[in-house]
């Protein structure tokens, strides 16, 4: 089968949902061929199957340079190569639809008559910058019951976004609920003496509670709400490990310790390190992060929406609302975690089973590849 994959990145650009759309690449690689159009600002994936080829789009990045915000532009070329891939392709899947080159891709599929599979991995994400807010909500508002409509299938990653939307958009066919994977045999809870040398290793003091952040330094990911914490919480080594306009590095802080290389394999080590995860996020699915940090059976602090969507354990998942005014909140609860952080040790091993049970690739890639030869029947 012939598959044109469109992300607005590669995974080499390091979010969570170009993480996916590569971990799917990998696994659906070895039996389909796949084309995989993204943006030109970042390096090809390597290790992939050969199965999988690589339509890199002239991209201006613009956008995410001075906000932060995900939205990279494609140039006019990038919509003849996008034309000439559907037309080869049996299927066209998209993650998201909030993208421009996602958008055109629809669009050219649908002129095409190629089934097309949306992946929906969040909802609306709230902004303080208002012209994006507005673009964001007229998107959501519009452009996006009309995509996800006009699609032959949508996939959710969560109850949550697939929640968010059934009371928005009239689907042509119910949608689907497909939870991403996690990779457990890599992000496994260690044992003491290699979380021990996990702090040596980033020059920790063992004795000294860790909390940790992974994710892109933007407002979205709470970075605001995080900025005000570490400034309340001073007796805890922050770790933040990512990438972004927002650099934690400009607080100036000596509590804080950041980490911008720090992709996959490496992530292990800080996930063994830290006694929590702290992630106040808004508009989110089901972080990938997340599914990390349970797999190597560390402790989560998240918003009330997001904890949802995991549905984890009570005692590996905590939740606090995400607003302005509920800093108090979000301290409260990172010190009462971190006093007890010595309960939940003795937990790691039982929450990394239950992310290990949960969450599967192969699981995952399975179901993708089952839909995606359904809708070539289907389409004839």
């Amino acid at each position: 089968m012939r598959v044109l994959l469109v992300t607005h990145y590669y995974s080499t650009h390091r979010g969570g949902i170009e993480s996916v759309a590569g971990q799917l690449a990998s696994l659906l690689g070895r039996e389909h061929d796949i084309v995989w159009a993204a943006s030109d600002c970042d390096p090809s994936p390597d290790s992939l199957p050969a199965r999988v080829r690589f339509l890199r789009m002239r991209t201006s990045n613009v956008v995410e340079r001075l906000t932060g915000l995900p939205l990279p532009i494609w140039g006019p070329l990038s919509a003849v190569q996008l034309v000439r891939s559907i037309r080869g392709a049996d299927v066209v899947h998209l993650h998201d639809f909030s993208y421009l080159g996602n958008v055109l891709a629809w669009l050219f599929a649908k002129l095409r008559r190629k089934p097309v599979v949306i992946t929906q991995h969040i909802g609306l994400v709230p902004i303080r910058n208002r012209m994006f807010r507005v673009l964001l909500q007229l998107i959501h508002l519009t452009l996006g019951p009309i995509l996800l409509r006009a699609a032959n299938r949508v996939v959710f990653i969560s109850r949550v976004v697939r929640d968010h939307y059934l009371g928005r958009v009239t689907f042509a066919v119910p949608p689907l609920v497909i939870e991403n994977g996690v990779d457990t045999s890599l992000f496994v809870p260690g044992e003491k003496n290699q979380r021990e040398q996990a702090r040596v290793a980033l020059g920790l003091d063992p004795a000294r509670p860790v909390v940790l952040f992974v994710g892109r330094f933007v407002e979205k990911k709470g970075l605001n709400i995080l900025r005000d914490l570490v400034s309340r919480v001073r007796d805890v080594t922050w770790v933040f490990a990512g990438w972004g306009p927002l650099d934690p590095n400009s607080w100036g802080e000596p509590h804080v310790l950041v980490l911008k290389d720090r992709s996959g394999r490496t992530l292990v080590p800080l996930y063994h390190a830290a006694d929590l995860m702290v992630l106040p996020s808004v508009g989110e699915g089901l972080p990938l992060v997340i599914q990390e940090a349970l797999s190597c059976g560390t402790t989560v602090l998240t918003g009330t929406d997001t904890a949802a969507a995991v549905n984890a354990p009570s005692d590996a998942v905590y939740s606090c609302d995400v607003r302005p005014d509920a800093v108090e909140k979000w301290e409260a609860e990172i010190r009462r975690l971190v006093d007890t952080r010595h309960v939940r040790l003795a937990r790691r091993l039982a929450i990394a089973e239950f992310a290990r049970t949960r969450w599967s690739w192969d699981v995952c890639a399975a179901a993708y590849s089952d839909l995606f030869a359904s809708l070539k029947t289907n389409n004839g």
